[in-house]
C-alpha cells in the first residue's frame, strides 16, 4: 500500500509540474502575441518610442528590399521621419504561429500580415530581458504566388545585378 501511494505522490508531481509548464508556456505565447500586437499598432500610431522600446538595445530590422539589414539604432535613422509625419506602416496579423524554447526564455514565431504591400510576411525572435519580451530580431519579407515568381524574378533582374555589382562584389 505505501509503493502505491508513492508512485501516485509521485505521478501527481510530475502532474502539476508539466501543467506548470504548459501554463507558463501558454502564458508566454499570449505576451509574445501581444508584445507583437502592441509593435505594429504603435507603427499604425506612429508612437515612435513605443515602437522602439519593445525591441532590444541590439535588435536587427531586415525589410523587404536586399539593402535594408538595420540595426536598431540605424533603423530609428530611417524610420524617425516617417514617424514625425505621422506616416509609418500599418501591419496586421491575419496569423501568427509562436514557438517557446523549454527555459521560457527565448520565442520565434512566423505571422502572415494584411499591409500597404498587401500580403507579407513576418518573422523574427523575441528575448526575455527582466521578466519582458523584447524583439531581438524582425525580418519583413514580400509573399509571392508561386504561379508569379518567374515574372518577379524578371522585373529583378535588371535592379538585382546592379545591387550584387556595387554592394555584395567585394
Amino acid at each position: 500500500m505505501k509503493q502505491l501511494t508513492s508512485i501516485f505522490v509521485i505521478i501527481g508531481l510530475f502532474s502539476c509540474n508539466s501543467t506548470k509548464t504548459l501554463t507558463l508556456e501558454k502564458t508566454d505565447k499570449i505576451a509574445v502575441n501581444n508584445v507583437l500586437d502592441e509593435w505594429h499598432l504603435a507603427a499604425a500610431e506612429t508612437k515612435f518610442d513605443t515602437y522602439f522600446n519593445l525591441m532590444t538595445k541590439d535588435a536587427i530590422f531586415i525589410g523587404t528590399d536586399a539593402t535594408e539589414n538595420w540595426n536598431v539604432e540605424d533603423f530609428k535613422t530611417f524610420s524617425k521621419p516617417y514617424f514625425d509625419k505621422g506616416k509609418a506602416w500599418n501591419f496586421k496579423a491575419l496569423e501568427r504561429h509562436v514557438f517557446i524554447n523549454k527555459e521560457q526564455n527565448l520565442a520565434w514565431f512566423d505571422e502572415i500580415l494584411d499591409t500597404q504591400m498587401e500580403l507579407c510576411r513576418g518573422s523574427g525572435v523575441l528575448v526575455k530581458i527582466k521578466n519582458k519580451w523584447k524583439i531581438k530580431h524582425y525580418v519583413l519579407s514580400l509573399t509571392v504566388p508561386n504561379k508569379n515568381v518567374s515574372e518577379l524574378i524578371k522585373l529583378k533582374k535588371v535592379t538585382d545585378s546592379i545591387l550584387k555589382e556595387t554592394r555584395f562584389n567585394k
